[in-house]
């Protein structure tokens, strides 16, 4: 089956950007001083945002295709400057609709931090 690569990292500029244009200002993605005393110890990437890089791999393997459905989890953080790995799978087709699965994973420790599946139709 194909898949598609990409891999990259996010700055806090990049994650400012996005909550701007989202409207998501949680604290969590926007805030290093808050972040810094959380969990994580540092902003994270949106769900969103790693969906959004996922969704152009997807339309890499299926050129012009629309999406019906999707389910993502996220069971680890993106945190900004962590290089990522962003990974869309064709798993099946069935007729005109074809079964993606994605994932993101970081480089340094190989730690998932987002993992999913999409459909898609021609």
């Amino acid at each position: 089956m194909s898949k598609a690569i990409l891999e990259k990292s996010f700055t806090q500029a990049d994650f400012d950007t996005f909550a701007r244009l989202s409207g998501d200002d949680n604290p969590i993605h926007v805030d290093p001083e808050f972040s810094a005393r959380m969990r994580f110890g540092k902003t994270v990437a949106h769900g969103a945002l790693l969906c959004s890089v996922l969704r152009g791999l997807v339309e890499e393997l299926v050129p012009g295709c629309r999406q019906i459905s999707q389910s993502t989890m996220y069971p680890a953080p993106s945190p900004a400057q962590t290089p990522l790995r962003f990974e869309a799978e064709i798993t099946g087709e069935d007729g005109p609709t074809t079964q993606i699965r994605l994932q993101v994973t970081r480089l340094d420790d190989n730690e998932i931090t987002c993992t999913g599946q999409t459909e898609v139709i021609r």
